[in-house]
This record gives C-alpha cells, structure tokens and sequence, in this order.
C-alpha cells in the first residue's frame, strides 16, 4: 500500500509541474525565430519580449486560456493538499471523492484552455499587434505539455475516485 501512496503522491506531483511548466514557459507556438505563448511574444533572435495585450486580436480566447490554465493549476495544487488532509483524515474504507473531484476541475479547465488555443490559433497568430510573422509557426512542447498534464490530470482523477484508504 506504501507502494502505492508513493506512486500517486509522484504521479500527482507529476502532473501539478506538467501544469506550471506549461502555464510558463513560453513555447505554446514556435518558429524559426520566435517564440509565444499565452503571456508574450519573444524574438529568438534579439532576445526581446512583448507583453500580449488587448491591441491583439481574439484577446479574449487569450485571456480564457490564461484564466483556465491559472485555475487548473491551482486546483491541481489544492487537490493535493485535500489528499494528504484526506489521508489523515478519513476513515478506513472512505474513497478521495472530494481530491478527485477537484482534481477533475483542474482535468476539465486544462482541457478547455487547451481546445480554445487549439481552435483559436490561425486567429491568434494573425494579429497586427506581433512584429514579425509568426503565423508560419508549430505547436511548441508547452502547448504538448497541457495536452500530456490534461491526461495526468485526468487519470489521477479517476485513480482518486476509485482509490480508498487502507491501513
């Protein structure tokens, strides 16, 4: 059981720094010579960054992602102090509803941040507000990442409603 415990407290672990590397690292869309995420726009080569501010256009599926990644990597973290609460807490036999519950919230905000980059991103990337063209880009290994902590996420999730405490 000690086994266990072990594996999900790393697996959670996991999962809770696949969503902050993701959150900041700036590497959700990459070029040649660029880099840009949900916060700014940097030139790989001059090193210089500009903050993503309302002069861009679909500003507002930009703010939806900041918003659903902040909020699914803070109930990620929350769940994870519910679990180790619940485990001195609960009695013998009860299930970690409430962990997978919120563990679940943060499944479903990872998911929803990264659906709208993903259907949002030719409009994203065509703004007039970016100095260089940045529209002949990929999806960088942050926007992957969201994608690999959405499937953490919802796995420990369901690990969570399943699992019950045991002496």
């Amino acid at each position: 059981m000690l086994i266990l415990l072990a594996f999900i407290i790393v697996f959670h672990i996991t999962s809770a720094a696949l969503l902050f590397i993701s959150t900041i690292d700036n590497a959700w869309w990459v070029g040649d010579n660029f880099s840009t995420d949900v916060w700014r726009m940097c030139a790989t080569n001059t090193s210089t960054c500009m903050a993503i501010t309302d002069e861009f256009n679909e500003y507002q599926s930009i703010q939806a992602v900041q918003a659903a990644m902040i909020l699914s990597t803070i109930f990620c973290c929350v769940a994870f102090l519910i679990f180790i609460l619940q485990l001195f807490r609960l009695k013998q036999g009860e299930r970690f509803v409430l962990t997978s519950i919120i563990q679940l919230l943060s499944c479903l905000c990872v998911m929803i941040a990264a659906s709208i980059y993903t259907d949002r991103h030719e409009e994203l990337h065509q703004s007039r507000g970016y100095r260089m063209e940045v529209s002949k880009g990929q999806y960088g290994y942050s926007f992957v990442l969201a994608w690999i902590a959405f499937a953490f996420t919802l796995i420990s999730g369901v690990m969570y409603l399943i699992l019950r405490k045991r002496k």
